[in-house]
């Protein structure tokens, strides 16, 4: 089983739990930015060393309350690269209708040559008003009917900006012109004639994977079929097991026959303790946080029951009971992660270790954990950590 470990780069937060300060009203220095990178760059050389496959980090911007701090992900898993040996970068994921299509192409090409292959390309579509429209990107989080019709652009441009990169990536030459991305525009003069087609400079010498997160049915059919791998999280195994299948059903519909587990990754957020009471205590204001956070953007309407409102906010207590994180002791651990395996057969884990209010060090110990306790146990064995 590939085994990767995902970081949404949050500053410290000695606060966090379920209770002030609100959200919006939380704001981190830039002191705690710069801290919470020294982290990242300790946990990605960590990463390295332990065997881990691949370091996945987050895109978002203005976030002044310090939940994800990282807004390029190709400048910061460059360096990253840079300071470790083996370890690949991953972007989970890149806005797309925040960038222009061809600098995205450009950047990711020039890191992964630069890097010898070791870039991971990861694309997703934008949840967060403040930053995607601040920045070019029509979109709107929430159950109405701004956020429809938002969204329905978002998607056109997303999937154009999609068509722009992979012809830039694979033709020599190439034009393009859509609904909303022209390229060449009209009448570009160049030596006494007009541009009539571009070159993408540098390109990839390897074909690039692509792998996006699956958050709704069109967005599972469109990945399913684009040959893209699709990425799941926060969902119980049952409903994540209907999901990982569909994906399956709908690649089949143009002629993409997958394998049981080919194709699909999840992410799954983790905490390891001594006892089961431990972990939930040392874990629960880290998940309080997030769901205080993310809830509003309707994150968790994937936990087991019928008719969960769109901004649900699940206690600890009900997320262990809908095993949509794995919470608990080195077993509870195991236990979990084995069912997904055994129901999804899966290939490919993103484990997410960090939750707001853990220090450095308990992360660190985390990754420990995880490469070296959990994992052998479920016959997964880090190259790395086998070697130790």
């Amino acid at each position: 089983m590939r085994t990767d470990l995902h970081f949404y780069a949050t500053a410290a937060m000695p606060d966090a739990g379920a209770g002030a300060p609100a959200p919006l009203d939380r704001r981190v220095s830039n002191d705690d930015v710069i801290d919470t990178y020294e982290s990242l760059q300790g946990w990605a050389k960590l990463a390295d060393e332990l065997g881990y496959d691949t370091l996945w980090l987050t895109e978002h911007h203005f976030q002044h309350e310090g939940y994800e701090v990282t807004p390029n992900l190709v400048l910061f898993g460059l360096h990253l690269a840079n300071i470790t040996k083996r370890l690949r970068q991953g972007q989970a994921f890149n806005v797309v209708p925040t960038w222009h299509p061809l600098r995205l192409a450009e950047d990711f090409a020039a890191a992964d040559l630069l890097t010898g292959g070791r870039m991971v390309f990861g694309v997703g579509r934008g949840t967060v008003p403040r930053e995607s429209m601040t920045l070019g990107a029509p979109v709107a989080s929430g159950d109405n009917a701004m956020s429809k019709e938002l969204d329905a652009i978002n998607r056109e441009r997303f999937e154009e900006a999609m068509e722009v990169i992979q012809l830039a990536w694979t033709q020599e030459r190439f034009s393009y012109h859509g609904k909303h991305h022209d390229y060449p525009p009209a009448g570009i003069p160049d030596r006494g004639a007009t541009v009539q087609e571009l070159t993408l400079v540098p390109r990839p010498n390897r074909p690039i994977e692509i792998f996006q997160p699956v958050s709704s049915p069109r967005t599972l059919s469109y990945v399913a079929q684009q040959g893209f791998h699709g990425v799941f999280a926060l969902a119980s195994p049952d409903r994540m097991k209907r999901s990982w299948d569909l994906f399956a059903e709908e690649a089949a519909k143009v002629g993409r026959d997958l394998a049981p587990g080919e194709a699909r990754a999840m992410q799954l957020m983790v905490h390891v303790g001594a006892t089961t009471e431990q972990a939930m205590d040392r874990v629960r204001p880290g998940h309080d946080e997030y769901v205080k956070f993310l809830s509003p953007y309707g994150r968790f309407g994937q936990y087991d029951g019928t008719d969960l409102p769109f901004d649900y906010a699940p206690t600890l207590e009900e997320t262990r009971a809908a095993r949509a994180m794995a919470v608990g002791s080195v077993e509870d651990v195991v236990e979990v992660l084995g069912e997904f395996r055994d129901k999804l057969d899966l290939q490919h884990v993103l484990l997410f270790p960090e939750f707001p209010g853990l220090t450095r060090e308990e992360i660190d110990e985390q990754l420990v954990l995880l490469a070296e306790e959990v994992m052998p146990r479920l016959g997964v064995e880090l190259t790395a950590a086998a070697q130790r």
